[in-house]
């Protein structure tokens, strides 16, 4: 499923024109320094238009998610590289990044799975520092999708210096645990084994491991042994609590065919942050693509197309926000 700031260690490989953008727009490698101890550097992709006027930091979705919102498991919709395309239209500048252990970031960690919330917090921090030394920008705005909005929170509320404001795009507002909950249940397909992970699920929350053993078989990918360490320290954040803690300009996004999180976690986290944006998409689903049906299969099968650009609205809400809190302390 998977996937600490030292002192400054950027690298920038070669630039090459970004053909989906303006030629004015650049698309290097970048690096942040990788975890203490080790020497494998965090890697990502660096879209930096001409005149940037603000830099966004993408922070990925769950598992073993790449930084263009690709994963093995069958998402190859490449919303984040849309984004960063899109934003770079618009002269936002734009950093997508591989979590430590995945990708790029592979060897930053022996092992991709052996990692907790506060991980990936400290990885998002050598992240802006690493941005803020490239840009010689004051601060950086955090963009996290679904799982990785989560850890945009966490990285907000805990340490909020750096941070121009917050993006959360698909995040729950709930536990992850009831939001899991509810994705098994959502599936008519798992009606026969949605109780046992209810059970998993439970056990997690409560910092009990569980023996995969026991569940039925679909359920045991899950909840691998090796992710359940990682699971917990998941389980146990309050998207909720978090957001009001937060002192920064936040936009709260969610599409409204949104099959995995839905528009009542984004309402959460506006009650649980009164000063938040709220804005709520329509026919816009949880990769950002364009759905007009209720149909899921038809929903899901935008998860594997490329070609299909991002839903009407999502570029222009988010370039919008920077632009109206751009002087936002």
């Amino acid at each position: 499923m998977r996937k600490s700031a030292l002192p400054l260690a950027l690298s920038v490989a070669t630039a090459v024109a970004t053909s989906s953008v303006a030629a004015a727009t650049m698309s290097t490698e970048i690096q942040a320094p990788g975890p203490k101890g080790l020497q494998a550097p965090l890697a990502g992709t660096f879209e930096a238009p001409a005149d940037s006027r603000a830099t966004v930091l993408i922070v990925p979705g769950s598992g073993p998610t790449d930084r263009d919102g690709n994963n093995p498991l069958g998402v190859r919709a490449a919303p984040y590289r849309r984004l960063a395309d899109g934003l770079a239209q618009r002269r936002i500048g734009s950093v997508r990044i591989d979590k430590r252990g995945m990708f790029g970031s592979g060897k930053a960690v022996p092992d991709p799975n052996a990692v907790t919330v506060d991980d990936y917090v400290q990885d998002t921090l050598a992240w802006i520092d690493t941005i803020r030394s490239k840009t010689g920008a004051r601060c950086v705005w955090l963009l996290g999708h679904s799982e990785g909005g989560v850890i945009a929170l966490a990285t907000a509320a805990r340490h909020p210096d750096s941070l121009c404001g917050l993006i959360l795009i698909s995040t729950p507002g709930r536990a992850l645990g009831d939001v899991l909950s509810e994705q098994l249940h959502a599936n008519p397909a798992n009606a026969a084994i949605a109780d046992a992970g209810d059970a998993a699920i439970r056990s997690l929350m409560q910092g009990q491991r569980v023996d995969p053993s026991t569940l039925p078989v679909p359920l045991a990918p899950l909840f691998n042994p090796a992710v359940q360490g990682f699971l917990m320290s998941l389980f146990a954040q309050n998207p909720a609590t978090l957001i009001a803690q937060v002192k920064a300009p936040v936009l709260i996004v969610q599409g409204e065919r949104d099959l995995q999180v839905g528009t009542e976690d984004a309402q959460r986290l506006r009650q649980a942050q009164p000063a938040a944006t709220l804005a709520l998409l329509p026919d816009t689903n949880h990769v950002l693509k364009t759905v007009t049906t209720d149909d899921r299969d038809a929903n899901i099968r935008t998860y594997g197309d490329a070609s299909l650009p991002l839903a009407p609205g999502v570029v222009e809400t988010i370039a919008r926000f920077i632009d109206e809190n751009s002087s936002a302390p």
